[in-house]
């Protein structure tokens, strides 16, 4: 059986704490959905590369984080860009699954990122074969946030496409 966690965490910027872990996206935010097939084989390395943070830094992402690996309530910061114009958005792990055929974390945003919402990366092995998903639903937490409303929406599905390649290029290299 895997080991699950879900705790409830107050300083959230949003009500519906851990919707993603069960795939149900609450109204009134943008949803998002990407799935990628990964080598079959490769489910162990892809889970330890979810977790273990190497995932997110193996695509550029920045990851400032307060522990080695997704755990409920490790504070993670991911910032994207480069130097002066990185962003960086405070989260917290809210929930987090280790197990033989599920692998991965959700995290929730804190005051100061720029979006108000929820995402998740899962690694999953069934019948037909290793996946890996980002899931998420989010809305603007300024105004900046809503006037850049469509290239916000492109940058997401992008860096959603992006981990998901860079997670089929660390299995590959296995």
């Amino acid at each position: 059986m895997p080991r699950e966690e879900v705790p409830a965490v107050p300083e959230l910027t949003y009500p519906e704490v851990g919707a993603t872990r069960d795939g149900r996206l609450p109204a009134g935010y943008q949803h998002l959905r990407h799935r990628v097939r990964l080598p079959d084989g490769c489910f162990p390395g892809a889970a330890d590369a979810v977790l273990g943070w190497r995932l997110h830094r193996a695509a550029g992402v920045a990851m400032r984080t307060d522990a080695p690996r997704a755990g409920v309530g490790v504070r993670v910061t991911p910032g994207l860009g480069i130097g002066p114009l990185r962003i960086w958005g405070p989260t917290e792990v809210v929930w987090a699954v280790d197990g033989p055929d599920r692998a991965g974390f959700g995290y929730g945003t804190l005051p100061g990122h720029p979006e108000v919402g929820e995402e998740a990366f899962l690694v999953s092995r069934a019948g037909d074969g290793v996946w890996f998903e980002v899931t998420s639903f989010s809305r603007p937490a300024h105004w900046w946030g809503r006037a850049a409303g469509p290239v916000v929406r492109a940058v997401q599905h992008a860096y959603a496409w992006w981990l998901g390649r860079t997670l089929r290029r660390i299995c590959a290299g296995q």
